[in-house]
Order: structure tokens, then sequence, then C-alpha cells
């Protein structure tokens, strides 16, 4: 799942006065290099230790292997690390409305104000849930990485009726030329071909949010 909102209200309490980012980020600017390590610092100290304490336990099996990559013709599909922050970043807030038309009424997210450093902690998030197997974050890429093209999330259900949850989106000016369907589509296959759940929910996409909310 995306960024829960108690997740980004645990978050913000590490961090006073978070400064938006420029839409531009100079990578070799020396005072965004040093906030940069300082959010990673927090991240390292305060929001990781938190996340193996709270979830230590994975959802698939021991032995089963979690695919690295799925490439195709359109699109490679490989795990969310932070090292994507700026493309993913740039993604979600230039994709603002279409996002929140799908996800705001469940995760509260995302926001005008999401600020680069709040991004940063829920991709540090995201890929240490994947190294200890709880949950699986992954960024949709163009094939040469020049651009995040969307996410797909893998998380474990709380529905009695299903062992997992998925969730995905492109950025908005891919709707239009029809990636999207072409991501569920593949995605779908991939879950029944490679992975090991018996019973996947796809939220949103195959369920109502309205009706997902009210399945115990």
């Amino acid at each position: 799942m995306r960024r829960p909102a108690c997740r980004q209200a645990e978050t913000k309490s590490f961090l006073t006065s978070p400064l938006r980012l420029a839409q531009t980020v100079e990578a070799n600017n020396t005072n965004y290099m040093k906030k940069s390590i300082i959010i990673l610092t927090t991240i390292i100290l305060f929001v990781l230790p938190q996340i193996v304490t709270s979830q230590s336990k994975s959802f698939v099996p021991a032995d089963f292997k979690v695919p690295d990559t799925l490439e195709n013709q359109q699109f490679r599909i490989r795990m969310l690390t932070v090292n994507d922050v700026v493309k993913d970043y740039d993604a979600v807030m230039t994709s603002i409305s279409h996002l929140q038309e799908m996800f705001y009424p469940v995760w509260n997210w995302p926001t005008e104000n999401l600020s680069f450093e709040q991004d940063l902690i829920d991709l540090g998030w995201h890929q240490k849930e994947f190294q200890m197997r709880s949950s699986f974050a992954y960024t949709v890429v163009s094939l040469d990485e020049s651009q995040v093209l969307g996410c797909l999330y893998i998380e474990p259900s709380k529905k009695a009726d299903f062992d997992a949850e998925i969730y995905m989106w492109v950025r908005q000016s891919e709707v239009a030329n029809g990636l999207d369907s072409i991501l569920f589509s593949t995605v779908k296959k991939w879950i029944d071909n490679e992975w090991t759940f018996k019973n996947p929910a796809y939220p949103i996409r195959e369920i109502s949010l309205e009706k997902w909310m009210s399945m115990k």
C-alpha cells in the first residue's frame, strides 16, 4: 500500500519543519546533499528500527524467491529504492489529481504539499519492508530508466478472504496512452504465474473502494 496516513503521521514527527524542495533538484548541490544525508540518517536511526519491531513477519513463504524484475516492451518493474526518489517525486507531483482520485479517500495521499523529504522517507520505508519481506513496493520505469512511469504495491491483506492486496498506478501523462491497462494485465499474469498467493485482491480495479472498505 502506498503511503498510509498513519505512516505519514508517524514519520512526520521525526522531522520538524520539512523544507519544500524546488521543482528541479541539482544533484551536485551541497546543501541538498547535506539535507539528504540528515534525512537518511533519521530514517536509519529512528524510522527503520520501528519497522523492524512492528513488522518483522514475512507474508510470503521463507523459501519463496521474491522476483527482482519484470520487463516487457513498454516498461521495467523493479524494487523501489531511495535512489528513485527524484524521478518518483516527479511522477507523483505531476499526477496529483489522477492519484488523488484513485487513492485519497483511503490513504489521504498524495497531497499538494507533499515534500521531497517526505517522499524520500516513504521510499526508505518501502525499501526496508521489501528487504524484510513484509511488503513489496516496485517502481515502474521506462526501459532506459529515464522516467518513473508508475508504482506497484503488494501488501498482506487485512481482509479474511484474501491473502494479498495489490495496488498500482501510472503517471497521469501515460493514462491516455493506455499504459494503465497494460500494467494491470501484465501484473495480474505475473502474480498468477510467479507468486504464491491463492486469492489476491485488486481493490479499486476489481473491487470498488466502497465495497472494499466495508469488507471484514
